[in-house]
């Protein structure tokens, strides 16, 4: 991929998802210094280092990266700019891993489901597969998986940064198309 102005923008009902730009850094910042948004997530420690959002956000703006990440953006229906990300990380053979967070404040709106579900059907990496994994302990982002129609292959453990320990996953596959 040749840079971050190649990545789609998708437009969903409530808000879009669009690559994220350097100004979301902050907003990064702010919600992911939440230790249960944290906690949800592999990559993200807890408490965030001082410059961690900026070279997140940096990796995603990079020509040469293997992970395509969007905001989801609700400033389009006055909501916030910056509601989390999903992301997609490509893998060998047509696949790709699907990978989302929402601020702890938009838990249970449906934001993730819908971006989840609208990031599936642009399938912007024309990938076959689509994997996805959820904690255990998170039967929520679970959820956004199965109505998304990701089916369920079996359990496995993952290590959590924030936790600092594996955690036990369940992972899911999506066939696309």
């Amino acid at each position: 991929m040749a840079g971050a102005a190649t990545q789609a923008v998708i437009e969903t009902e409530r808000f879009m998802l669009r690559p994220l730009r350097a100004s979301d850094a902050g907003m990064i910042a702010h919600y992911t210094a939440d230790r249960r948004v944290a906690e949800g997530t592999r990559a993200i420690p807890h408490p965030l280092p001082r410059g961690a959002s900026e070279s997140f956000v940096a990796r995603a703006l990079a020509a040469d990266r293997t992970e395509d990440v969007w905001a989801i953006d609700g400033s389009g229906s006055s909501l916030d700019e910056l509601l989390g990300v999903v992301s997609l990380t490509r893998m060998e053979g047509a696949q790709s891993e699907l990978g989302f967070w929402v601020g702890a404040g938009f838990w249970n709106t449906g934001f993730a489901t819908e971006a989840v579900a609208a990031l599936v059907a642009a399938n912007p990496h024309g990938a076959r597969t689509l994997f996805a994994e959820a904690f255990q302990d998170n039967p929520g982002s679970a959820r956004v998986l199965t109505n998304c129609g990701f089916v369920y292959l079996g359990d496995a453990e993952s290590w959590s940064v924030a936790r600092g320990a594996r955690v036990p996953t369940w992972t899911y596959l999506r066939k696309m198309g």
